[in-house]
């Protein structure tokens, strides 16, 4: 279970990283989420985990009414600051959520998980399930997750990533209302500390909720 001293420890884990690192990333959009939504017509997303927020400020960019949540008021603060730059500060709302906790409220025509992986317990399964059951009709579930270990990672090696359709079936969606519309493991080349490269491996689930 994800209890209270769990749920305390994420929270100081991930402010304490925003906090003291500040933003380690390019700024850019996820790819895989790129590639998927520049094919949607905008609508209310929900970017769960926003972290800079680079996702949300790209959609906001793209017309979408952005809702980012984070577990840390840091990660807020510079999802915040990303959109204000962008030009897009009036389309993006930031919200603190543990989500092991709670969930934000609404519906939304497309909810993002991207790489919404964490060292702490976090029951994920009831997670994915509450983002399905977020999906406005017609609305699309983008799940994108490492699949295999980047060789500068802390990982253990012995570490067995789940498939995408072992996710999907833990999600426990019934099929009359939602349809996988891509289960998948595409490779990439990333880079890592001192410029290594390496290829690896992204499980990427979307799901689409019955019109």
């Amino acid at each position: 279970m994800h209890g209270g001293r769990a749920a305390d420890e994420a929270a100081l884990f991930w402010e304490d990283r925003y906090r003291r690192h500040g933003r380690l990333w390019k700024g850019t959009p996820n790819p895989l989420l790129a590639e998927t939504a520049e094919r949607l017509a905008p609508g209310r997303a929900l970017d769960l985990g926003c972290g800079e927020g680079g996702d949300a400020a790209w959609l906001a960019a793209r017309g979408w009414q952005v809702t980012a949540v984070d577990i840390a008021p840091a990660a807020l603060e510079l999802t915040a600051e990303h959109a204000a730059r962008a030009g897009v500060a009036d389309r993006v709302t930031t919200e603190l959520h543990d989500l092991a906790r709670g969930f934000p409220s609404g519906s939304f025509e497309l909810v993002s998980a991207q790489y919404l992986q964490t060292p702490f317990d976090l029951p994920r399964e009831r997670v994915l399930r509450r983002a399905a059951h977020a999906l406005a009709p017609g609305g699309l579930l983008l799940v994108v997750e490492h699949g295999s270990r980047h060789p500068w990672s802390s990982v253990d090696p012995d570490t067995r990533f789940p498939t995408p359709e072992e996710i999907y079936a833990g999600i426990g969606l019934d099929p009359a209302g939602w349809t996988p519309e891509r289960l998948d493991t595409p490779r990439r080349e990333a880079t890592g500390p001192g410029g290594r490269t390496a290829v690896v491996t992204d499980t990427v689930i979307a799901v689409r909720r019955a019109a």
